[in-house]
């Protein structure tokens, strides 16, 4: 157990209950300084004006970390590692480790999945969220159940899919159209952010391949470490595979 905190960032569509079974690990192992941060809108609350635009959630996640005292080990997942990234690029010197999967958004060849480029189109990207938002408890539930959450996980889930979640899906898919990732991840490999866990889940296919991940990783010098037969959710799939994979990355 290390004196730093365990900062942990979720994604999209996701509320950071998907990080308590990995949690209640990391808890067992003896960790205790946890902190889960919620991005604007997708479980917390959204500030008045608020774009959701990559860089207002990189400041905000910026303004989180700057008022932790103390080392930070810091987590990200889907987009949460989106805006761990996108920190990572403006302030690598603002944690002591970090931790995330998808980094293949940050490599030259990466287009954004089916979904993604969905909720990019003009008019589309409207009745996509709007049928999530409308989408039966029981049918959400069943579908992100088989994706990988559990059904209480994924029903936590489901009960802060409201309209302004989806205002902010449309908005941050859109300000993240290529090129802009792409931006990102020169910039992500000239600031070198040192101590650094690349996740690559086996079967997780969101956010690049074993071979983007693994060359953005050794880009910057991280490691990687890949996980095998899981997917997207791989922290709700092997929570306690996932807390020893972290607590050996913090040693």
């Amino acid at each position: 157990m290390s004196a730093s905190t365990k900062v942990f960032v979720h994604g999209n569509p996701e509320t950071s209950a998907i990080w308590s079974l990995l949690v209640a690990e990391l808890q067992k192992r003896g960790e205790t300084k946890i902190v889960l941060l919620t991005p604007p809108g997708f479980g917390a609350p959204t500030p008045t004006g608020w774009g959701g635009t990559m860089r207002e959630y990189r400041d905000w996640l910026i303004t989180e970390l700057s008022a932790i005292d103390g080392e930070i080990d810091l987590v990200g997942h889907d987009w949460g590692a989106g805006h761990v990234l996108g920190v990572l690029s403006e302030r690598p010197d603002i944690v002591r480790t970090w931790a995330t999967d998808c980094a293949g958004l940050l490599h030259a060849d990466y287009q954004w999945h089916d979904m993604a480029q969905g909720w990019q189109a003009p008019e589309l990207g409207e009745q996509m969220v709007a049928g999530m938002v409308a989408m039966p408890d029981e049918q959400f539930v069943d579908a992100f159940s088989g994706l990988g959450m559990t059904r209480e996980i994924a029903a936590d889930v489901k009960s802060h899919i409201n309209d302004e979640m989806a205002r902010c899906i449309l908005a941050l898919y859109r300000d993240a159209a290529q090129p802009a990732m792409v931006a990102v991840g020169k910039q992500f490999v000239a600031a070198k952010p040192k101590n650094g866990l690349v996740i690559i889940a086996e079967e997780d296919h969101f956010a690049g391949d074993e071979r983007t991940m693994t060359e953005v990783a050794n880009s910057v010098g991280a490691d990687t470490a890949k996980l095998s037969g899981v997917g997207h959710w791989w922290m709700c799939q092997q929570p306690a595979v996932a807390a020893d994979m972290l607590m050996k990355h913090w040693a």
